[in-house]
């Protein structure tokens, strides 16, 4: 341990006392060096903080880490509460999202539908005959018998009146309306099987049809219904392909989408 300078100074004064030979020379270098001892003594004292600005330091030091640990503390509450409100955000943007998706997929059947009723031949006059003593040379006639059984949901009945239709009158421009009915008529009896024949039926021999789009996305309606994925989605994505920006593009696009197909 070193010593401090003044005990250094004590014993040499001592020696020099002891020694018989102390002169006025030495005596005063004796004072010289005590006093440079001194004053080492006090520069070092100034210079070296006290106990109480040691102290005081320790606690401004003490109370900024505080301040930083509150505010960071502070910092991730506010970071929470931001995430919080994103994940609100972003959940109504996807029941938005979801809500207008059901709403296009609403317009594009009602769209669908009135397309279809444009498409039928206009009613039967007052007091006209009931189908089962419709005259077969009239076709209109027994169409629109057979699409009135089909909108009432008589769907057995407009099917065989709809048969009936195309076993006498094959090449009228409704055969094809004929034979896409029947398909729908069998669809709404969850006979999605003998749907998808006809359906198929307009596709082949109709290929210029109006009926075409609606034939193809009701098949791959038809076979997601009959647990057939792979082939349901491969038909929904051909009409993607071939009939972009129809009602049935949009259909058949929200449809992959709720089967989680981009």
């Amino acid at each position: 341990m070193r010593r401090h300078p003044l005990l250094l100074a004590f014993p040499l004064a001592l020696a020099l006392a002891s020694g018989g030979c102390v002169g006025t020379s030495d005596i005063e270098g004796l004072h010289s060096r005590l006093n440079e001892i001194q004053n080492q003594v006090l520069t070092a004292q100034q210079q070296a903080p006290s106990r109480q600005e040691v102290t005081s330091l320790e606690e401004r030091v003490s109370e900024r880490m505080e301040m930083l640990l509150r505010s960071e503390a502070d910092m991730q509450v506010r970071l929470q509460e931001l995430s919080s409100q994103i994940s609100q955000l972003q959940a109504q943007l996807e029941d938005t999202n979801q809500r207008l998706n059901q709403v296009s997929q609403s317009i594009a059947t009602t769209n669908q539908e009135l397309r279809a009723i444009r498409t039928a031949p206009p009613p039967a006059p007052a007091g006209e005959p009931p189908a089962a003593v419709i005259i077969t040379s009239d076709p209109e006639s027994l169409y629109q018998t057979a699409y009135n059984d089909y909108l009432r949901g008589s769907y057995e009945a407009a099917i065989r009146s709809f048969e009936e239709y195309l076993n006498n009158f094959p090449d009228t421009e409704l055969a094809d309306n004929a034979v896409y009915w029947i398909g729908e008529s069998f669809y709404r009896q969850r006979k999605f099987r003998q749907a998808i024949e006809q359906f198929n039926t307009v596709l082949d021999r109709y290929p210029r049809s109006d009926k075409v789009p609606s034939a193809a996305l009701k098949k791959g309606y038809a076979h997601l219904e009959l647990g057939e994925r792979s082939q349901g989605v491969a038909q929904l994505q051909y009409v993607l392909r071939q009939f972009p920006g129809g009602d049935e593009a949009n259909l058949a696009a929200q449809r992959l989408r709720e089967l989680g197909v981009r």
